[in-house]
């Protein structure tokens, strides 16, 4: 159970900057314009992360988004405890250098002290920067109750109008049951069930079931829109992928509706069924009292382990190098050590921890597997099949691709085996031992029982 939380926890950090970067192109733009642009995936080269905008973001970099959640995270994970005067500064420090800033957001921020914080039309707080921040609230190891405190407090500081702090507490309370493994529709049935009467009738009819967003409906910059798109997006899909891509879909503030929406999937799906050609190329920065941090997909993941109070994932030292060898035309495979070796124009594929040593690597994907049987791999059979298809869209593309693990040996031998099967149409027993056999002619290799069993099932 520890391993799948561990997922979950990764997938909700990881997820809502996915969503929030996919989305940054299309901010402001109308409904249907991603599908245009991408009527179907785009496996192969740097995938969809294409940067640009109103705001011109780099390929895969997150936005005002992310970067205030993370500012948040930080202050707590700094002071030790959710303090709204260090959170302040946090957020201030953050806002001198900030390309994009929400209207009421940067109001607030504009007063040094959070106390003295007045608007002209309380009324017209009701926006969702609330909302869109507090998904590392999510990740805290408290009691619920505690950290309904903390999601509320914090809306307050920036959005005095009671519907953004509350809609706020509904998106985090959704995300603590799939962290969970409770079902988040669920936790959001008896939320607003106890919502104060004051709040509760507009969300409790754009948070039904039926409700569809369809023409007329409120923009997706009110808290309640933003909300909507995103509930609806998670309810009426089946993969975190399909998610995003339908919270992107609908158009208007479409980057913090897939920011919400994708935090929401990835606590249900976790961090491997996040597709790797979205989480290769995360980036970003936040400026803090400290000086400007830069993250990427494992910094992203660090992080959320560190709010969650679970270990630091392990990274094991180097190994001597092996490899690259080639296994078939144009595919190579080594251990990391020896994929470091590789020429600058290769496409590289990692199924282990890589810090920044493939980062001048154009073409790349890294891929979340555990060289652990059990639940060590709760999706485990779409992370490989992720992996499968990266190697098939590249060699197309005409590129060398290189697999290639810690130890070069049991997740690159999975992966690799699979492939093989899917190419040959081998499967079953039979066709994992015969991928085995190619395989080992060339490349020695050591495949845990539980990966063989998942060849033999499943590919």
């Amino acid at each position: 159970m520890q391993n799948r939380r561990s997922h979950r926890v990764a997938g909700l950090m990881i997820g809502a900057a996915v969503g929030d970067a996919l989305g940054a192109p299309f901010e402001f733009k109308q409904a249907g314009t991603f599908s245009t642009k991408f009527p179907k995936p785009v496996v192969g080269g740097i995938g969809e992360m294409i940067g640009g905008g109103s705001f011109n973001w780099r390929e895969g970099e997150f936005t005002d988004d992310t970067q205030m959640a993370l500012s948040l995270a930080l202050s707590i994970l700094d002071k030790g405890d959710f303090d709204p005067d260090h959170v302040w500064s946090y957020w201030r420090s953050w806002a001198k250098t900030a390309r994009d800033i929400g209207i009421t957001t940067s109001r607030s921020l504009s007063f040094a002290n959070q106390n003295d914080v007045k608007h002209q039309n309380p009324e017209s707080t009701a926006t969702n920067g609330a909302l869109m921040r507090a998904f590392p609230l999510a990740l805290l190891d408290k009691p619920r109750p505690e950290i309904r405190e903390i999601v509320l407090a914090q809306g307050r500081l920036t959005h005095p109008h009671p519907a953004a702090s509350w809609g706020a507490w509904l998106g985090v309370s959704m995300m603590i049951s799939a962290i969970n493994g409770d079902d988040p529709f669920d936790a959001l049935k008896e939320e607003l069930a106890a919502m104060p009467d004051d709040v509760a009738p507009k969300f409790r009819e754009t948070l039904a079931p039926d409700w569809q967003p369809t023409g007329g409906r409120l923009n997706n910059d009110s808290v309640w829109g933003c909300l909507a798109d995103a509930v609806w997006a998670v309810r009426n899909s089946n993969s975190f992928e399909e998610t995003v891509t339908r919270a992107i879909n609908l158009g208007g503030d479409a980057d913090t509706v897939a920011c919400v929406a994708g935090a929401i999937a990835g606590a249900i799906y976790g961090i491997q069924a996040i597709p790797s050609r979205w989480t290769t190329y995360l980036r970003g920065s936040v400026t803090t009292p400290k000086g400007e941090i830069n993250f990427d997909n494992v910094s992203l993941g660090n992080l959320s382990r560190k709010l969650a109070n679970l270990p630091p994932a392990p990274n094991n030292a180097d190994e001597n190098a092996v490899g690259p060898t080639e296994i078939e035309d144009n595919l190579f495979a080594a251990n990391r050590s020896g994929a470091t070796e590789a020429p600058r124009d290769w496409a590289i594929l990692s199924l282990c921890l890589v810090g920044d040593r493939f980062k001048n690597q154009r073409f790349r994907r890294e891929i979340y597997l555990v060289d652990q049987p059990g639940d060590a791999n709760p999706n485990l059979e779409m992370a490989v099949a992720d992996a499968v298809a990266t190697i098939d869209a590249f060699l197309l593309e005409g590129r060398t691709v290189l697999v290639h693990c810690h130890g070069g040996r049991s997740r690159t031998g999975l992966v690799l085996k699979a492939w093989k099967m899917k190419k040959e149409g081998w499967a079953g027993v039979s066709g994992e031992q015969k991928a085995h056999e190619w395989l080992a002619k060339k490349w020695p290799i050591y495949t845990n029982t539980h990966f063989k069993q998942v060849l033999a099932k499943n590919f």
